[in-house]
């Protein structure tokens, strides 16, 4: 798609049916002061017999130029026999194209599709095997062979104008690379901005595993383990300036990261982090004023729905917590989240909290609530339950190793006195 322009830079160099890219006149036959100091002076036509000349050798100079790409470049050297004979074959057109070119005195009518027709014999699966750098490279071998073999077809008097042509020529090759690539930059990084859109509408709608792999495939998303997605406030403006913003921030820290705006929310999906909370932080320039939620790591793209559900439901719920770091993981944001309604946060919170003490046993349960009863006294908690304060510090302990939380923490106490109410009001799970 992007790369179909390439192997038009190959044939011509300069897509002559684009008036942007029409190509300027050769300089005058005349070498004296004055034509050097008129670089842009239309020229007259280079006589027919050094025409001729070039034209007899256009498959010699095409195979010369290919010699010279494999005696340079590596990567040609290593292209199956089928792609190097089809490199072969645009170069012959492009030899063509130059005498076009020369024939016209360097002014070839904008209607003249040489280097479209030379394209279109080529094969699709030539076109995704070059690359920009690889394009500059057999561009430079082609004018390098250019350079030294044709001025020697040039009649009596012609030499030095074949030569400033040649120059000419490949100037037009440098910019119309130039703007082709920016051309196909600029349509392929609106059709990402596409795809990503998509893409974080399946996650957010929570869509089936096999719809997120084809999109992110779309993308060449290679889903490095771990997964996580992040959801902040969008800062506004122009869509693709945020977009932007978010990708130097993640090249920065060497992060694969697929983003969207999704209404006033910025949604960006990090790939091999092994501490999400850490990368969001790196990511934290590009998102607005307003908490920035990190979803639970999850191992695959194909899995991050849940991970998607949990960070949306703690951008929702973290307005109840103005002291929340940020970013937050969503998960410390569990109790907030069961305020507002969501029941992933209330499973999470019933299973593995109010459900892991009742597993435990040994009255953590009861000593949770003489404790939270006498506000955090342990000697009322003891006397409470007649039981030695020292048995009331050691079950707290217990507490907090198997629940991760810890009663002596005004937050954690937060989590734990709202898990054993949700607990209570729903016993059978």
């Amino acid at each position: 798609m992007a790369r179909r322009p390439v192997l038009s830079l190959l044939s011509s160099g300069c897509r002559t049916a684009a008036p942007a890219c029409n190509p300027e006149p050769v300089a005058d036959t005349d070498t004296g002061p004055a034509a050097a100091a008129r670089p842009d002076t239309p020229a007259k036509p280079l006589l027919p017999g050094t025409l001729r000349r070039i034209e007899r050798h256009a498959g010699a100079l095409a195979s010369s130029a290919v010699a010279r790409m494999d005696e340079t470049l590596p990567w040609f050297r290593a292209l199956p026999a089928d792609q190097r004979s089809w490199v072969m074959l645009v170069a012959q057109a492009g030899v063509r194209s130059l005498v076009e070119w020369l024939r016209s005195g360097g002014t070839v009518a904008a209607s003249t599709e040489i280097s479209d027709e030379v394209f279109a014999a080529a094969p699709r699966a030539l076109t995704r095997v070059i690359t920009l750098t690889h394009t500059v490279q057999l561009i430079k071998a082609t004018i390098d062979v250019a350079e030294a073999e044709v001025p020697g077809f040039a009649e009596d008097g012609e030499h030095e104008a074949l030569i400033q042509a040649i120059l000419r020529f490949s100037r037009e090759i440098a910019f119309s690379a130039a703007r082709v690539y920016a051309r196909a930059a600029e349509s392929r990084g609106a059709w990402d901005a596409r795809l990503q859109a998509l893409l974080v509408d399946a996650l957010l709608r929570g869509d089936s595993s096999d719809v997120l792999a084809s999109r992110a495939a779309a993308l060449g998303w290679a889903d490095a383990p771990p997964v996580a997605v992040v959801v902040g406030r969008s800062p506004g403006g122009d869509i693709s300036a945020v977009l932007h913003a978010v990708y130097r921030a993640a090249r920065r820290s060497r992060l694969e990261v697929i983003g969207g705006v999704h209404g006033d929310r910025l949604v960006v999906v990090i790939g091999g982090a092994t501490d999400p909370v850490a990368a969001a932080t790196a990511l934290g320039s590009a998102f607005g004023e307003g908490p920035v939620v990190v979803g639970p790591a999850v191992p695959s793209l194909d899995q991050a729905t849940e991970s998607a559900r949990a960070a949306l439901a703690g951008f929702r719920a973290a307005q109840a917590w103005p002291g929340a770091p940020s970013p937050v993981a969503a998960d410390d944001l569990l109790p907030e989240r069961v305020l507002s309604g969501d029941m992933d946060a209330r499973r999470r919170l019933r299973h593995d909290v109010f459900g892991a003490l009742t597993r435990a046993g040994s009255g953590l349960l009861e000593t949770l609530d003489a404790f939270f009863a006498s506000g955090g006294v342990l000697e009322s908690a003891a006397r409470e339950l007649y039981v030695h304060p020292n048995t009331v510090r050691y079950r707290l302990r217990r507490v907090a190793e198997v629940t991760a939380l810890s009663p002596l923490d005004g937050r954690d106490a937060f989590a734990l006195r709202i898990a054993l109410t949700v607990g209570r009001l729903d016993p059978a799970t």
